[in-house]
């Protein structure tokens, strides 16, 4: 008994770690990377909320907040909401159907529409909490549902965001073509178009984007087998990959007809919202804007390019954005404030809703695919 009380005493003393869990330990790499996981993650979440918050305060400073909750009582039509609220659902769904050709282009199984369904509700409502997460989200959800790899599953994800990057960008065109009075109006009455039209004028800008467009090719070419731009270049080439399948996979022109329905149903969630209120209304009857489609398609881009600002939902960037598209058309401040709060209120009511729906749909439908 006293060897093997000595055996155990000589043990605790050349390993004090192994046998005495609660002996302090020099400070290793470990906690650090935690720590530093712990402030990003912290970051994600108050990035977003501080923005949103923010721009909030800046429009409550602004804004006549009785005349607003007056024209929401007594001026809205509530019912024309219900559309709206419609076409966000068939918009989400329309979304899961076409990454379901994706997936199946890349090899993953077919999935219900409910399932693809789903995947989109719920990135949805993630972002509503944390910008961007949903995204990823939907990556791992897809993974291990359907049992195979992440890397291919985010590149569908990656191609599926190069189609709305392009359509962005078309609908940008059409806007500069169509709409260029407002644009004019906005670059010339507000500040903040003035401050934008000063920046973009300024031939430094653009001789200095080009040098360093320039330079980081020169790098690229110099140092192509440093870590950094090994990294630098995979992801490029893995993005290139995600959307170029688009081009041959089975379905593509199914795809380009959905990609359309999806940016037709984001447009009327807007242009449905303009029914709602008298004044909004009297562009859809004005001679001049096309039944309301030109105020419509300006307020639609602008409030699609304020979803690049990092926030809850669009709380905040998109209500500003929305406001100053229907100001160039003469709304004034008041009823343009209150048209952005009621049209995002009920597409994230909504959002929240088929979450709801979501978080249910995937406790039932969980043990059968994790058997």
């Amino acid at each position: 008994m006293d060897t093997t009380m000595k055996k155990k005493d000589s043990v605790t003393k050349s390993h004090p770690g192994a046998a005495d869990p609660g002996a302090r330990t020099t400070p290793s790499a470990g906690p650090k990377r935690g720590v530093k996981e712990m402030l990003e993650d912290t970051l994600k979440i108050v990035l977003p909320v501080a923005v949103s918050a923010g721009l909030i305060v800046w429009m409550g400073h602004r804004l006549d907040f009785h005349r607003i909750w007056e024209i929401m009582t007594h001026e809205c039509r509530w019912g024309w909401l219900i559309p709206v609220m419609a076409v966000t659902v068939l918009s989400y769904s329309i979304r899961g159907i076409r990454w379901g050709y994706q997936l199946r282009a890349a090899g993953v199984p077919r999935m219900s529409v409910a399932a693809e369904s789903v995947s989109i509700f719920s990135a949805y409502a993630i972002n509503l909490v944390i910008p961007y997460l949903g995204e990823a989200w939907r990556c791992v959800y897809v993974t291990k549902r359907e049992n195979t790899k992440l890397s291919t599953v985010i590149g569908t994800d990656i191609a599926d965001r190069g189609s709305d990057f392009v359509m962005i960008m078309l609908l940008l065109v059409l806007a500069l073509i169509v709409a260029d009075p407002a644009l004019t109006r906005f670059f010339g009455r507000f500040s903040a178009g003035r401050e934008i039209e000063g920046i973009l004028g300024h031939w430094e800008l653009w001789t200095g984007l080009a040098a360093a467009l320039v330079l980081l090719v020169g790098a690229d070419i110099r140092y192509r087998d440093s870590r950094w731009f090994k990294g630098i270049n995979a992801g490029i080439l893995r993005m290139w990959q995600g959307f170029k399948v688009i081009f041959t996979m089975p379905g593509r022109w199914t795809y380009v007809l959905l990609t359309i329905a999806i940016w037709v149903c984001y447009f009327l969630k807007i242009y449905l919202c303009f029914f709602a209120f008298p004044f909004t209304r009297e562009l859809v009857a004005h001679p001049g804007y096309a039944f309301g489609l030109l105020p419509g398609l300006v307020a639609f881009v602008f409030g699609s390019f304020s979803m690049g600002i990092p926030s809850n939902g669009g709380l905040g960037p998109w209500n500003i954005a929305v406001m100053y598209a229907l100001m160039l058309y003469g709304v004034g401040h008041a009823d343009a404030a209150a048209f952005s709060i009621v049209a995002w209120s009920a597409q994230t009511v909504m959002t929240i809703l088929v979450g709801i729906y979501s978080a249910f749909y995937i406790a039932v439908t969980r043990k059968r695919h994790t058997s």
